[in-house]
Order: structure tokens, then sequence, then C-alpha cells
């Protein structure tokens, strides 16, 4: 569908309720249709004018600004009209219904966003920033949306698409020609460019993680043997007494949840029973709960009892996790009832993790572990360069780089360019997924069916 084939749709822009402003936003081809029949006349392009706003029968209903932007230089690529009148719900209604009796229709949420997006003024992922910012509970959430509103996260996107589509010009080019008889095993430039798009997937990767937690909060569970402190941890935590705390082991059955605000970062704190085994068919069925939030988790609090020994305290099957070549997800290690040994609240590095002693049930070394924990949702980090990223865009990354690496694989077992090639085009196309190059039209209708109205 051509811009000037689209119809003109209208919705009030500003959020439900009273205000002393509010807006109706009108965007299509009608546009000057709807301003002639709403405000009785052309109002000049760029300039702010006072007018009457008037219904179909020509009656005066609020008076205000107005602004009208023609296409292509406006948000949505068409002609944009902008009528800014007194914030009042019932006003709003009136104007925008005599925007619909002029010929608009009513808007679908996020529909301004979606043709900008289909008139190539943003792409997808800077779409997808616009709802973000306005759902950002954070300033660094603030910050690393509008970084990706601004094309941060789309131009690394592309520049791995580049580097990619130069690898299958260097792959393709060696199968159409073979006379040249270039010998992909031996060829170093290409083991160069290889490796180097690698590296640039996981590092995109890595920082894309960040600011999916940035924008979506941190899944941390706590993780211990029974009576280590997991609910008085969440309890310290939270800042109330949400978990039931008693000296009588494996009190926890089910995992309790909690969501926590960290200076505006949301984090969503699970605690899980005591891991141990049991007899007990109730607390069996929490553990292996435990056990399944643990492999959901985005970071793992691992709560020791320093009153005890260290070698007690590790469930049986815990070093088969943590030995991991792929750990399911961080951990932190928390010494815990430090009030009860002469220990001092700390922390320090052992190996890749952090180790934190801190006291929960007196609130001692408290305030370093929130601090460890908006550290780890980027806090610190997003001061400059983090940007936001979405779950589908994660998933894309990886299935990129899974590709990639398949693709070396394939071709160093095998020295196979033509199976090197079909990888690295399926690549492109996930990487295409995210900014919108492929996308298929029941991806965009969830996109946007999940913005506001009026955006």
């Amino acid at each position: 569908m051509s811009l000037n084939d689209r119809d003109t749709i209208a919705a009030v822009a500003t959020a439900s309720g009273r205000g002393g402003i509010g807006i109706v936003r009108v965007s299509g081809n009608a546009v000057t249709t709807v301003m002639e029949h709403v405000l009785g006349r052309r109002i000049a392009p760029r300039q702010a004018a006072l007018c009457h706003f008037r219904d179909a029968e020509g009656n005066s209903i609020d008076q205000g600004v107005a602004l009208y932007f023609p296409g292509p230089a406006s948000f949505t690529g068409e002609d944009v009209l902008e009528l800014q009148g007194h914030g009042g719900p019932v006003v709003l209604d009136m104007v925008l219904q005599a925007a619909l009796d002029s010929g608009a229709r009513l808007a679908r949420p996020g529909e301004f966003t979606e043709r900008a997006f289909l008139n190539d003024k943003l792409d997808l992922a800077q779409a997808e920033a616009v709802a973000d910012l306005i759902d950002s509970a954070s300033r660094q959430a603030v910050r690393g949306a509008l970084r990706s509103l601004q094309g941060d996260f789309s131009r690394r996107v592309d520049q791995l698409v580049e580097m990619l589509i130069e690898a299958r010009m260097y792959v393709e080019a060696a199968i159409d020609f073979p006379e040249e008889e270039v010998d992909f095993l031996q060829d170093r430039e290409l083991a160069q460019r290889l490796a180097s798009l690698q590296v640039a997937l996981q590092q995109l990767l890595k920082d894309a993680r960040q600011g999916a937690l940035l924008r979506d909060g941190m899944h941390v569970v706590l993780a211990g043997r029974p009576n280590a402190g997991k609910s008085s941890l969440l309890n310290a935590l939270a800042g109330e007494d949400t978990a039931i705390v008693t000296d009588i082991a494996g009190t926890t059955r089910d995992v309790l949840r909690e969501r926590i605000s960290l200076d505006g970062l949301p984090l969503h704190v699970a605690d899980t029973a005591g891991l141990r085994d049991s007899e007990d068919p109730v607390e069996a069925e929490g553990i292996r709960r435990a056990w399944l939030e643990i492999e959901r988790a985005d970071r793992i609090l691992y709560i020791i009892d320093v009153s005890q020994p260290y070698e007690q305290d590790l469930p049986r099957n815990w070093p088969e996790y943590f030995d991991a070549d792929a750990p399911r997800a961080p951990i932190t290690f928390v010494l815990n009832k430090i009030d009860t040994v002469d220990m001092a609240p700390q922390e320090r590095m052992h190996g890749p993790h952090t180790v934190i002693a801190l006291s929960a049930k007196e609130g001692i070394g408290i305030a370093p572990l929130r601090e460890h924990l908006k550290e780890c949702m980027g806090y610190s980090g997003a001061g400059e360069g983090l940007f936001t990223a979405r779950q589908r865009h994660l998933e894309a990354l990886r299935r990129a780089a899974g590709l990639v690496d398949e693709g070396c694989a394939v071709l160093q077992g095998s020295g196979a360019g033509e199976l090197l090639a079909e990888d690295l085009r399926l690549a492109q196309q996930a990487l295409g997924e995210i900014t919108g190059e492929f996308s298929a039209d029941d991806l965009l209708g969830r996109i946007f069916s999940s913005f506001c109205i009026g955006k």
C-alpha cells in the first residue's frame, strides 16, 4: 500500500484523564480536509496557529494551538495535524469526534509509529524503542531507550550485516568461479573475516542482554540449602516481611516472588525451597520447582550459612551446574549470618564470581548487595553506550551467532563452502528481523498492538 493509498487516522495522543493540555493527532492523505473542517481554514506548515476547533455543525468546541507537518517530513512520513487543546476528557473526545466526522478513522494502538516504520522513517528496532521510552521505569532505561531510538542499536546491527555481506560475497565468488582455485581451508583472509564476525556477534549479544535487563528487569533466584537465610534476604531486599522466617528447616515449600525497585530498576526476586535430598513429597516438589527457577534465572544468589562448614552447604548436584562449560546464569555467592561468626561485611571476587558477606537478619551488608545487583542490570555502566533490547532481539542474535559458528565448523570439518554460504545467508536474515528488513506481518501486528493508542 503506497503512502497516498492509506486512509487517514486520528486519536488522542496524550494520556487518559484530566490535564492542562491534551493533543489529538491526525495522520494521512486527508489531513488538509480535516484541517479545513475542524479549523475552518488551512494553516501554514510548522507554524503554531491559535484556532477555534469546530464540530461538524460548525459549533466551537475549544480554542487551542494547531500544528501542521506536511509529509514526508513528519513523524509518520505522511501529512500530520496536531490539535493541542485543553486536557479535559470530554473536550478531547469532542475534538476527536470532529476529526472522525471529517473523514478520519480511529487509529489502532501503535498505528502512528507503524506508519513511521512502513514509510522508512524508523526501522523496527527504533519503532520498538518508542514504546520502551514511554514505559521506562528509570533514568537509565530512558537513556537506553533513547539511544535505541536514535539508532545506536540499529547501527551496530547494520555493521554486522555489512560484515556478513562481505563474507558472503567472498565465499560465493569463490564458489561461482572455481577456476580461481580458492582453498577455503587455507584462506587466511576468510578465516580472519569469520573470526572478526564471531567476536562482533558475541559482543553485541552481550550488550543486548544487558539492554534487555535494563528494559525488562532482572530475574534473580535465591538458592541455597534449607535455613541458609534465603527468606530473610528476600525480606531485607524488599524492606518488609514478605516471606515467613522461622528456625525450622524447609519452611519455604513453593516459589515466592517479589518485585523490588532498585532506584527505579525492576528486580524480580524468587525465593525458592532449600536444595537438599528429601523424601517428603511436598518438599520434593518445591525443590523441583526451585531448580526450574534456577534454569530461568538471569542471576543466582546462592546463599551460604557461614555458621556451617562450606562443604556441607553445597547440594549434591550443584557442582554439575557450577562447573558447566556454559553456566545457565551468573552466580553471586552470598555468605550469610556473619553476625554469628567473626566476619566483617565485604565484597570480593572469587574467580569469575562475586562473593558478598552480609547478615540478612541484622541488615548488615545489604547496601553493597543492592549496589551489586544494580551494576548487574547496567546501572553503573549505563552512562555511556548502553541501549535497550527485547527478547526477540536476543533470540535473533543467538540464531545469527549459532549459524555463523555452525558454518565455521562445517568449513573446518569438510571445507564445504556452499554450506557456509547458506549459513551466512540465514544469519543475515536473522539480523534483518531485528531492524525489520525481514519481518512477517503477524510479528509486526504483535509488536505495534502493544503500543498505546495515539502513538
